[in-house]
């Protein structure tokens, strides 16, 4: 057995950001080199702790593992007994776990985080506040991927879009209070909805009854693996009619309700992945936030809304997911030829890559609307890819416009001459985004593309322009910048510090990992997710 399973793992990996933010509020605010230092290791800490979870993870169980439950929130609902009930509760534990969906995200969270603290050498004013918005949005981001309790998910949904409010707001570019509004109005709208479904869920499908001795506890849970026992088993009173009760059941949860359910995690979510015409507030975060908010927002937080679709959205409501899976792929469709067409037009470069998240984005749905296993592991593959090519991108993005003072693809060009590594780096983060073989953005697309030709070939063919398209654009952004006659104004510009060639080597070193030797992702994902996704396909699905 496994040392790790003795220890709380999980909670130390979510905590340790939370001390590393104590010891920043603790240090002068003169120390600024303490702090980013400070920061820094903490980063490091669950960056460590995931790498070694995921290499001491069982992938042949195909579920759940270094579960951590305890009791957090219990709310009684009567003080008399009625009808022989003792009491009622709304119950909410503190309850972690991962499998093969979220591990592969978790260690994907650590990396980006730790790479982008690295990448803060870019702020320059208020350290302490900065760092401590950026450690507390980091411990959200590990907990949306860590918990397995809805009203715990939801705190930590929340505490992202908070702290990434803050970071927008007070670090961003030049109009970054209005990207920070529309993030705040856009995403809280998309919160709303979520939290409506979550209730409704928890007062259905999260609905049993404990007895011990004589004590009947009517409870209404929270807890993930309880509502996705009670949704898989007809047996359960969300499940049964009341002729089958023979008398009303309030907890039922007829066809249009879960329909219901379902467009309403789509939308919230969806406007979260962005899925279009939900995807305007994107576009001023990827161009007004500083970069290595950037790097943490369309590196890991887009990625929060496909987890959410496919945890709470196609796993809960696998029929109702199968019945909207044509609608799934032409949205999937709309987003990548929209993005790519659009990313083409550009002639700004962080709109050229705002953009691109978009397209990419829409190969993940179109993955998920091939609803097999080929086109859900290439989803999930595509999810971890492109976190690791856009933080690399915009990673590059931010030393350029600290020496340029631009990315405007017009003012830029030359810089293989002044910059080689940095440019060489930026060629092989470009090749990965188009998805050249030997690099990791090839594996994703083209799995996700498989397992939708099964079903939908002819909008398989469509995608294909879409990925000719990005070819297009990526090489002609890359080349604009790094080829060229180099403006006299830039002769002088020093190639990439230390403090920024670190955080690129490990990125670009991951995308070859994965480009090269794929099954150290897709072997997690396919066998630990395997056994979740079949039975919910052959019984629940219709299939």
């Amino acid at each position: 057995m496994s040392i790790l399973s003795d220890i709380p793992i999980l909670s130390f990996i979510l905590l340790s950001p939370l001390l590393g933010l104590l010891v920043i509020l603790l240090l002068p605010k003169q120390r600024s080199g303490w702090m980013k230092t400070a920061a820094v290791i903490t980063t490091l800490v669950p960056l460590i702790l995931s790498l070694w979870l995921y290499t001491d993870f069982d992938k042949q169980q195909g579920g759940v593992s270094f579960e951590e439950q305890h009791t957090w929130v219990e709310v009684p609902l009567n003080k008399e007994s009625q009808n022989g009930v003792s009491e009622f509760l709304f119950h909410f534990q503190y309850e972690l776990g991962v499998d093969g969906l979220s591990l592969p995200l978790l260690l994907l969270t650590a990396l980006v985080s730790a790479m982008a603290a690295l990448a803060a050498v870019h702020v320059k004013k208020r350290w302490k506040a900065f760092f401590s918005w950026f450690l507390l949005l980091e411990t959200g981001m590990l907990g949306v991927f860590l918990a397995r309790d809805l009203f715990l998910f939801f705190v930590f949904f929340e505490i992202t879009l908070i702290a990434m409010y803050f970071l927008i707001g007070i670090w961003g570019y030049f109009k970054r209070e209005r990207a920070a509004n529309q993030f705040i109005i856009y995403n809280g709208i998309g919160s709303a909805i979520m939290l409506v479904a979550f209730v409704i869920l928890v007062n259905t499908a999260g609905f049993r009854i404990d007895q011990v001795g004589e004590q009947v506890s009517f409870i209404y849970s929270g807890s993930y693996t309880d509502i996705f026992r009670n949704m898989a088993d007809p047996t359960a009173w969300v499940n049964m009619s009341p002729e089958q009760l023979g008398s009303i059941n309030p907890f039922l949860m007829t066809d249009t309700m879960q329909q219901v359910l379902f467009i309403m995690l789509l939308v919230a979510f969806g406007i979260k992945l962005p899925i279009f015409p939900f995807h305007t507030w994107m576009l001023k975060v990827h161009t007004e936030a500083t970069p290595s908010i950037v790097m943490i927002h369309s590196g890991i937080l887009l990625k929060m809304g496909a987890y959410g679709l496919l945890r709470f959205g196609f796993l809960l409501f696998p029929g109702q997911a199968r019945s909207f899976a044509s609608l799934l792929a032409v949205l999937g469709l709309i987003n990548l030829l929209y993005g790519a067409i659009l990313a083409f037009r550009q002639r700004e470069f962080k709109l050229v890559l705002a953009y691109s998240s978009i397209s990419h984005m829409g190969i993940v749905l179109l993955g998920f609307a091939a609803f097999n296993e080929i086109g859900m592991q290439g989803a999930v593959f595509q999810l971890v890819s492109h976190g690791l090519i856009s933080a690399l991108l915009f990673l590059i993005v931010g030393s350029i416009y600290e020496r340029t003072g631009t990315t405007e693809l017009n003012e830029l060009g030359g810089l293989a001459r002044s910059m080689p590594f940095l440019s060489g780096v930026l060629l092989a983060a470009g090749l990965a985004s188009l998805g050249l073989p030997g690099l990791s953005g090839f594996v994703g697309e083209f799995l996700s593309l498989l397992g939708l030709f099964e079903s939908m070939r002819w909008l398989v063919a469509a995608a294909a322009l879409g990925i000719v398209l990005t070819a297009v654009y990526v090489l002609r952004a890359v080349l604009k910048i790094t080829y060229g006659p180099l403006p006299e104004r830039f002769g002088a510009l020093r190639d990439a510090r230390l403090v920024e060639a670190v955080p690129m080597i490990v990125l670009l070193a991951f995308i070859l990992l994965l480009g090269c030797y794929p099954s150290i992702l897709t072997d997690t994902v396919q066998l630990s997710v395997e056994g979740l996704l079949k039975p919910l396909f052959a019984t629940r699905a219709g299939g």
